[in-house]
């Protein structure tokens, strides 16, 4: 049978960026930069997410742009951070893995992040394509402080930049598997949900693991996998601890009560030792 009568079955696959992909949040990190404290980085942010003055995700957009001690930075600045930013592991082979690696299908990997988009790029170098992050964007003065806003992907515009890879990607709506963790996720968890798209929230924040149809916690990216073969590509546990496995992972502790716990590790890996905490994946359904 030639590859015309079976077609690949092809998918978006669009992740957040900070603590979703990422252990911390890149406005610490570059709060800590260039010389704000952590104390005073909250206030800010918290304060403008308390009046609602902009998009959930967008409050470091509006800092760099509009608060004083936030005007030093350059984007060295911000391509500083994104080598900074402690990334979870096994986001490349996550990426290879859904591009080429299911048999059947096909999933074309995006990040959707309300972090400035020199700092995704920048951490996620030889990982995934310049062309497939989508960050804030800014216009900058020939001194290099930032100029203006070009666009921000917080909120709703996470919505309105899906929405234009489903046309260019010639996809189908429910084609689509979203990863998020946090406030700025609400707009585009709704959407998917609406059009029969599989969202999977990776915290246990309330905002997003209560709308969210899967919920999974990890260290490892490649975690996401265990929701996606199961929802989309219909494979039973036995088929996915072999597939994990064919790929040098191992999937462990996988008790299924209300919640799903795995732990992965790389299968060159000694087993754990005693008294040691494992590093744990949950998955439940919502």
């Amino acid at each position: 049978m030639s590859m015309a009568d079976n077609p690949l079955k092809r998918y978006i696959f669009a992740s957040d960026f900070d603590q979703t992909l990422t252990f911390n949040d890149s406005g610490y990190v570059l709060a800590d930069l260039v010389g704000i404290s952590t104390e005073e980085f909250e206030r800010k942010s918290k304060g403008m997410a308390k009046i609602n003055l902009v998009q959930q995700g967008a409050e470091l957009a509006y800092l760099l742009l509009h608060d004083p001690e936030f005007k030093r930075v350059r984007k060295e600045h911000l391509r500083e951070v994104g080598k900074r930013i402690r990334l979870k592991s096994d986001i490349k082979l996550l990426y290879q893995l859904l591009h080429a690696g299911i048999d059947g299908f096909h999933f074309d990997f995006y990040v959707l992040s309300a972090a400035p988009v020199e700092i995704v790029q920048s951490a996620l170098e030889d990982i995934v394509p310049p062309e497939h992050i989508f960050g804030t964007e800014f216009r900058y003065r020939p001194s290099g402080e930032i100029d203006t806003i070009v666009r921000v992907t917080a909120g709703y515009g996470k919505v309105a930049v899906l929405d234009n890879l489903l046309l260019e990607n010639v996809a189908a709506p429910d084609h689509v598997v979203y990863t998020g963790d946090g406030s700025s996720d609400i707009h585009v968890i709704l959407h998917i949900n609406a059009r029969d798209g599989l969202t999977i929230a990776v915290s246990e924040s309330r905002n997003v693991s209560q709308i969210a149809k899967r919920t999974v916690l990890s260290t490892s990216a490649l975690a996401v996998l265990a929701p996606i073969l199961e929802e989309i590509s219909g494979w039973e546990r036995a088929r996915i601890r072999a597939f994990f496995e064919s790929k040098g992972m191992l999937i462990q502790e996988w008790e299924r009560v209300r919640t799903d716990w795995l732990t992965v590790r790389p299968a060159a890996e000694p087993a754990q030792n005693e008294g040691e905490i494992p590093s744990k994946l949950e998955t439940a359904n919502s």
